[in-house]
C-alpha cells in the first residue's frame, strides 16, 4: 500500500519524501511514480555525491540520462546540480533502512563516500570497510539484480602503507565477497581539477620561488582529472564487468614528483621555480608532528603513515589493470587538467589571479 502523504515532493533542489508508511519507502515510491506517469528511467543510487569526485559524478550522470538517487544528511546545495533533479534519500551509510530505501528499485550503484582522514585507525575501518558492507548487504536485500560500481583508490593495493589504504582494500574484499561478480572496482589513482580542496595544497606550494618534493625522484604516480574520471565511471556502468580496474590518464606509467610539480608552477605562472628533494628528516618532522596531532584526536592530512604513501615508489597502473571501456578516452594532458584546475582556483578565489 502507497500511503497519500508519500508522493513525492519537489523542494526546488531536489525530490523528497518523508513519513512513509511501513513497507514503503521513499526513494521507491518516486521511482514507482515516474513509472506510473510513463516516464522509463534508469535508476543509479550515489553515495558520497558532495565530495568531491561526488559533485562532478552527480552531473555526469545526470547528463548521460540516469535518475539520480542521493543518500544524504540534508537537501544539497550544488551549482553543478541545476538540471539533474536528484531524489534524495535521508540518512547515512550507519542507517540501514535509509540504505535500503537508497537501493531499492535501482539499476546501479556507485559507492563513491569514503573518509580520507581520520584520527582513528577505527574511523577509518568503520566508514570506509564497515559502510561498504551495510550498503552491499542492503543491495542484496532490496537490490538484488542491480550492480554497484566501488569506488576505491590506488592506494588499495598497498593495504600495508597506511590504515586508510588497508581499510580500502578491506572495502573492496567485502564488496567482492558479498556480491561476487555484481561488484566492480575501481580504483582512482591521485585525483585534481576544479573544487579540490587537497590539490590546492600543490598548486599554493608551486607559487614559491623553491618547491619542495616529498618523493623519491625516481618514484612514479599516476593522476587523473576528475572529468576523465566521472566519464569513465559512467561509461564503466553501462557494462559492469566485475573486475577490479585502475583509473590513469594518457600516461599510466605516470610521472615523477618533478614532472608533476614542473607542470603545477607551468599552471600557476611561475616556470622558473626551483625544485629540490625535499629532506628526509625534516618530511618525518613534520609527519612526526601529525602524529601528535592523530594522538590529540585531530585528523591530519600528513601523518607517519600518510608519509609512507607519499615516499612510495610506485604508482603506476600496469596496463593490464588500465580500465579502458570501448569508447573512452582520456581528454586532459597534465598541462591542460593543471591549467582548468588552477582558472578554477583563480575565479573561486582559491588562488590570486596574475
Amino acid at each position: 500500500m502507497t500511503w497519500p502523504w508519500c508522493w513525492p515532493r519537489w523542494s526546488a533542489r531536489s525530490w523528497r519524501i518523508r513519513n512513509c508508511g511501513a513497507g514503503s519507502s521513499a526513494a521507491g515510491v518516486i521511482s514507482r511514480w515516474l513509472n506510473h506517469e510513463g516516464v522509463n528511467v534508469k535508476v543509479v543510487a550515489v553515495t558520497g555525491a558532495t565530495g568531491f569526485v561526488g559533485r562532478h559524478l552527480v552531473a555526469a550522470l545526470a547528463r548521460a540520462g540516469w535518475q539520480v538517487r542521493l543518500l544524504m544528511r540534508r537537501d544539497p546545495v550544488v551549482a553543478e546540480w541545476r538540471d539533474a533533479q536528484p531524489q534524495i534519500v535521508a540518512g547515512d551509510l550507519r542507517d540501514a533502512a535509509a540504505l535500503e530505501a537508497l537501493v531499492e528499485g535501482v539499476d546501479r550503484v556507485v559507492h563513491v563516500a569514503g573518509l580520507i582522514k581520520a584520527a582513528r585507525r577505527e574511523s577509518f575501518f568503520s566508514v570506509n570497510t564497515g559502510g561498504s558492507v551495510k550498503l552491499a548487504e542492503a543491495l542484496q536485500r532490496r537490490a538484488p539484480d542491480a550492480q554497484l560500481l566501488h569506488v576505491s583508490t590506488l592506494a588499495a593495493r598497498e593495504p600495508q602503507l597506511s590504515d586508510y589504504a588497508a581499510s580500502k582494500r578491506a572495502g573492496e574484499d567485502a564488496v567482492r565477497r558479498i556480491l561476487g561478480a555484481r561488484a566492480t572496482v575501481i580504483r582512482p589513482p591521485a585525483v585534481y581539477g576544479p573544487g579540490d580542496p587537497e590539490s590546492l595544497l600543490f598548486f599554493k606550494l608551486a607559487r614559491g620561488s623553491s618547491v619542495p618534493l616529498a618523493g623519491p625522484p625516481a618514484a612514479r604516480a599516476a593522476l587523473i582529472h576528475v572529468a576523465d574520471l566521472v566519464s569513465l565511471m559512467v561509461m564503466m556502468l553501462e557494462s559492469p564487468d566485475g573486475g577490479v580496474w585502475s583509473a590513469a590518464d594518457e600516461r599510466p606509467a605516470g610521472y615523477t614528483w618533478r614532472e608533476v610539480f614542473t607542470a603545477a608552477a607551468a599552471a600557476v605562472g611561475n616556470p622558473d621555480a626551483k625544485l629540490y628533494d625535499a629532506p628526509l628528516p625534516l618530511l618525518r618532522a613534520i609527519a612526526l608532528a601529525g602524529d601528535v596531532g592523530k594522538l590529540l584526536g585531530s585528523a591530519n592530512m600528513l601523518n607517519s603513515l600518510k608519509l609512507r604513501e607519499l615516499r612510495h615508489t610506485d604508482w603506476s597502473v600496469p596496463v593490464a589493470q588500465w580500465a579502458r571501456p570501448a569508447g573512452w578516452s582520456p581528454t586532459f594532458d597534465l598541462a591542460r587538467g593543471f591549467a582548468d584546475a588552477v582558472a578554477w582556483y583563480r575565479e573561486a578565489g582559491w588562488l590570486p589571479r596574475p
